[in-house]
């Protein structure tokens, strides 16, 4: 696969960096990292990522709502969900929003792996 410029959307500094290694020891980039929501539509529209890794929880606005927004603006987005909630009606709320996909957290970079490349072939 060609290498890919993602944008990695998570509250966590420690999730940012985690998420920031398996990416890059795919051989992607990471193009930018958002904290919220908010900052990920801002930072959408400047940096065009190739992927976005969006986490539901986060101050401000949560990344289903960001997601939306996103899909809403730019209809061709890739964004792949990757939260600590497993909760059924999370995962269904995060599709309709325009998500191509769904990790749960602590994510297996294999599993990592097989997630970009399915999003990446919708």
């Amino acid at each position: 696969m060609t290498p890919l410029n993602i944008m990695v959307v998570d509250d966590s500094l420690l999730g940012q960096r985690k998420l920031i290694t398996m990416i890059e020891g795919l051989g992607h980039a990471v193009i930018k990292c958002a904290g919220t929501g908010a900052e990920a539509v801002q930072f959408y529209k400047d940096v065009n990522p190739d992927l976005v890794t969006m986490d539901i929880t986060m101050p401000d606005m949560n990344g289903i709502e960001a997601t939306k927004i996103i899909k809403e603006k730019y209809s061709d987005a890739k964004i792949l969900m990757v939260t600590s909630h497993a909760q059924k009606s999370m995962v269904i709320d995060a599709l309709d929003a325009g998500a191509c996909g769904y990790l749960i957290k602590p994510i297996e970079i294999a599993k990592l792996e097989e997630a970009i490349n399915r999003a990446m072939k919708l």
